[in-house]
C-alpha cells in the first residue's frame, strides 16, 4: 500500500489550506521558498498535493506566513491522513471474522446510517447465502485466512442494528447492484427476494438509482456515513476513515444527490422485481 496515493484527496485539502495562508499573508511562492530555505517547487508541490508536508513545514510555513495559531489545527490534520488509511492486508491478515465484528462497534454508536453501494448489495442487508459469495471473493482476491463461516455468522449477526434500538438506514443502491451475479441465480433470488421485504422495513429507506439516469455524481467507491462524525470509502487496497468535517460534508452532499436520483417505494420494489425476473430466466 501507498499510503500518500490513497491519502492523496486529504493531502490536496490540506495543501489547499495551506495556499489559502500564504494568500491572505500576500506572499508569493518564491517569496514563502525562499524564507524557508526551500527550494522554490517545494511550495507548489504542498499547495497541489504532488508532496506531503512535515509537521516542520506546516510549522516553518504558518510562521513564516503570520499564522502561528494554525499550527495545531494543521498538525492534527497531517496526523489524521496515516488514521484515515486501514491497510485491508492488515485488517483482514486474520480473517474476514475479526473486521465483521469491528463494524459492529460503529454499528452500535450510530442512529442514522447512510450507505451507497455501486456494485453489490450492502452487507446490513445481505442473506447468509449472498454475504457466503461476497466474503468467499474477499478471501480469495486478498489471499487472507480462511475463516468464512465464522466472517458471515459475524456478518448476519450485524444486522440486529436494524431492529433493535432509535436508529434510521438511508440505503441506496445502484441498479446495476440488483444484477452483479454474486453465487448463483437462486442465491440472487433469495437475495432480491429479501431486499423486496427489507424495501418495508419501517426504519430503512431503500433507494435504487435507475441505469441511464444523468451522470450527476461520482458513484465509483461505496460509503457509509455514521451519524455525521465519520465516513468510511472502500478503495481495492483501504478503508479509508474520514473524520474531518468538511470531508464528512462532501459525502453527505454526494449521498444528497444520489438521494434525489433514487427510486424508492413501489418504484424502488419493480426495479427489484425486474432482476428478480431476470434471475429466473437464469
Amino acid at each position: 500500500m501507498n499510503p500518500p496515493t490513497i491519502g492523496k484527496p486529504a493531502i490536496e485539502a490540506l495543501g489547499i489550506r495551506l495556499r489559502d495562508l500564504r494568500c491572505d499573508a500576500a506572499m508569493t511562492g518564491r517569496q514563502l521558498a525562499a524564507q524557508c530555505g526551500w527550494q522554490p517547487s517545494k511550495v507548489s508541490k504542498i499547495e497541489y498535493g504532488r508532496q506531503r508536508a512535515s509537521e516542520a513545514d506546516i510549522r516553518d510555513w504558518c510562521i513564516t506566513c503570520g499564522f502561528p495559531s494554525e499550527i495545531p489545527d494543521l498538525i492534527v490534520a497531517l496526523r489524521s491522513i496515516d488514521a484515515q488509511v486501514v491497510d485491508w492486508r492488515r485488517s483482514l491478515k486474520a480473517g474476514t471474522k475479526r473486521r465483521q465484528r469491528a463494524n459492529v462497534s460503529a454499528y452500535e454508536k450510530t442512529t442514522l446510517f447512510r450507505v451507497w453501494e455501486s456494485a453489490v448489495l450492502p452487507g446490513l442487508l445481505q442473506t447468509p447465502a449472498y454475504s457466503r459469495g461476497v466474503l468467499t471473493t474477499v478471501i480469495d482476491f486478498y489471499g487472507i485466512p480462511d475463516d468464512l463461516d465464522e466472517g458471515v455468522k459475524a456478518r448476519i449477526a450485524a444486522q440486529h442494528v436494524l431492529s433493535h434500538g432509535d436508529r434510521r438506514f438511508l440505503i441506496a443502491v445502484d441498479e446495476t447492484a440488483l444484477y452483479t451475479l454474486v453465487g448463483d441465480a437462486q442465491i440472487m433470488r433469495g437475495q432480491l427476494e429479501w431486499l423486496l421485504e427489507a424495501t418495508r422495513m419501517p426504519r430503512v429507506s431503500l433507494g435504487v438509482v435507475p441505469r441511464g439516469v444523468p451522470y450527476t455524481v461520482p458513484r465509483n467507491n461505496a460509503f457509509t456515513i455514521y451519524d455525521n462524525r465519520l465516513v468510511t470509502v472502500a478503495t481495492y487496497t483501504a478503508e479509508l476513515t474520514l473524520t474531518q468535517r468538511h470531508e464528512v460534508a462532501i459525502y453527505e452532499r454526494a449521498f444528497d444527490c444520489l438521494q434525489a436520483l433514487a427510486l424508492r417505494g413501489s418504484a424502488a420494489r419493480d426495479l427489484i422485481g425486474a432482476a428478480l425476473a431476470h434471475f429466473g430466466e437464469i
